[in-house]
């Protein structure tokens, strides 16, 4: 593709894919980030990398500003309501009206089903780890994978015990295979606590 030859103010479509761009600059930006791979937006606190200034935006709001929209049945938070929505449907409601026409897998999101065509049904894994072999269809599993298992880094911690986990997902497995609806009994009275650090504060 021939980005000097793009006409200004007039849609161009991509030799080497379906995209459509409005302008010149957009058209640069969809090939440097989609085709060339380019992130060379990176967030100050953490690690993070994005393609776009929007993305880093987005970032950097969700993750580490304040967060105003909180679920009324556990301790989430968003920025933005429409991801708060989301979240109830998806974790809280079960609701999942998207299913594979393959099997009988159900997804919340059209975008879970997507990848899970994808990854599950056609096999495409584009994402490779350096370090080994593994392979992921989508580039934030990879990046999960590496950060947990290579790097061996475990930021979701448990509020009950101190068990900590590379994935969200490992730490809500384990909160519901190991202390959801355990209670911590009083040796010396009839008290019960949800948490061991609450049995200990009442011990004292």
């Amino acid at each position: 593709c021939n980005i000097s030859s793009i006409p200004k103010n007039k849609i161009t479509i991509l030799a080497i894919c379906d995209d459509s761009s409005t302008t010149k600059l957009a058209s640069i930006g969809h090939i440097s980030s989609v085709h060339e791979g380019k992130e060379p937006f990176k967030c100050d606190t953490c690690d993070a990398c994005f393609a776009n200034r929007t993305g880093l935006r987005l970032h950097i709001s969700s993750i580490h500003e304040n967060k105003r929209y909180k679920c009324a049945k556990c301790d989430a938070s968003f920025t933005q309501d429409g991801s708060l929505k989301r979240h109830v449907v998806t974790n809280h409601e079960g609701k999942k009206p998207f299913q594979c026409d393959i099997c009988d897998a159900k997804f919340a999101q059209t975008q879970q089903l997507n990848n899970h065509i994808a990854s599950v049904h056609e096999g495409k894994k584009p994402f490779k780890c350096d370090i080994c072999d593994a392979h992921f269809s989508q580039k934030g599993d990879l990046i999960r994978h590496i950060s947990s298992v290579h790097e061996e880094k475990k930021p979701f911690k448990c509020a009950t015990c101190d068990a900590c986990f590379g994935h969200r997902t490992s730490l809500r497995l384990h909160i519901s295979s190991i202390h959801k609806n355990k209670r911590y009994n009083c040796d010396k009275c009839d008290a019960s606590f949800t948490h061991d650090s609450r049995l200990k504060r009442h011990v004292v």
